[in-house]
């Protein structure tokens, strides 16, 4: 079992503490298969932009022996052109249900985040009682390189293909009672599942996923940083087989991809 390092400065900003590994820590590969969503981090000319992804995890594949996340992005998108300038990104993947519960002092009258007013319904309130005990766990930031997968390769199809059966859900799941809470149904109330781009149902599935027009993206993982709620901090390198480049089957000659 390994050893819990405390949150201080040196596990925090550094990476004396790094591990070496070929495989994804179990912890982050149960976060992986749990979310429903990740955040990615791209930047150009020190402008960060973050953009919520449906993904799929893929521990390998045909094309590649170590871990993969495969996403899909129009092609006029910002995140595409960032990806273009600056292939290295950061990712965000977390289990921790993200409804907010109440607060015990009251909203400032300018504004800001819903006050004690606005109360949680009973399901709500049994959700963050998981959340915070039994069903809460770790965030996992993970950085990695982007590559486009080239257009209309045996590649995109395998990867859009997965993409596309990982990111197709029942109609009748969990996660609905979810979006009811986000969306503030607080007494049973039916409320419908809309996208956040106002489409009903698929969360922008047709749109992201399914478009013909979309452009496969594969990140090859290159390290793991794992932190939990009590703030401990592991930080894990991510080695691909020896003589192979992360997120490819492509072998390196002397090193060089």
């Amino acid at each position: 079992m390994n050893q819990q390092i405390p949150l201080n400065y040196e596990a925090s900003a550094g990476n004396t503490h790094m591990r070496i590994t070929s495989e994804l820590p179990p912890e982050v590969v149960q976060c992986l298969e749990n979310a429903r969503f990740l955040h990615l981090a791209t930047c150009v000319d020190n402008m960060p932009h973050v953009s919520l992804m449906n993904y799929t995890y893929l521990p390998s594949s045909p094309y590649s022996d170590s871990p993969v996340i495969v996403m899909t992005t129009n092609p006029a998108s910002k995140k595409m052109n960032n990806l273009v300038a600056n292939p290295n990104v950061s990712l965000l993947v977390h289990d921790w249900v993200s409804h907010r519960p109440s607060t015990s002092s009251q909203r400032r009258s300018s504004g800001g985040s819903p006050g004690p007013e606005h109360r949680s319904s009973s399901l709500a309130a049994l959700l963050f009682n998981l959340n915070t005990s039994a069903v809460s766990s770790i965030s996992a930031t993970i950085n990695g390189s982007a590559r486009l997968v080239d257009r209309d390769s045996e590649e995109e199809r395998f990867y859009r293909e997965t993409h596309l059966e990982n990111n197709t859900f029942d109609s009748e799941q969990p996660s609905s009672i979810l979006n009811n809470i986000r969306r503030g149904s607080t007494s049973g109330q039916q409320i419908s599942s809309l996208s956040p781009d106002g489409e009903e149902g698929d969360y922008g599935r047709e749109r992201y996923v399914a478009d013909e027009d979309v452009r496969v993206v594969v990140v090859g993982i290159r390290d793991v940083r794992i932190a939990d709620w009590k703030g401990t901090v592991q930080d894990w390198v991510i080695a691909p087989p020896e003589g192979r480049s992360a997120g490819t089957n492509e072998a390196l000659v002397n090193g060089i991809r």
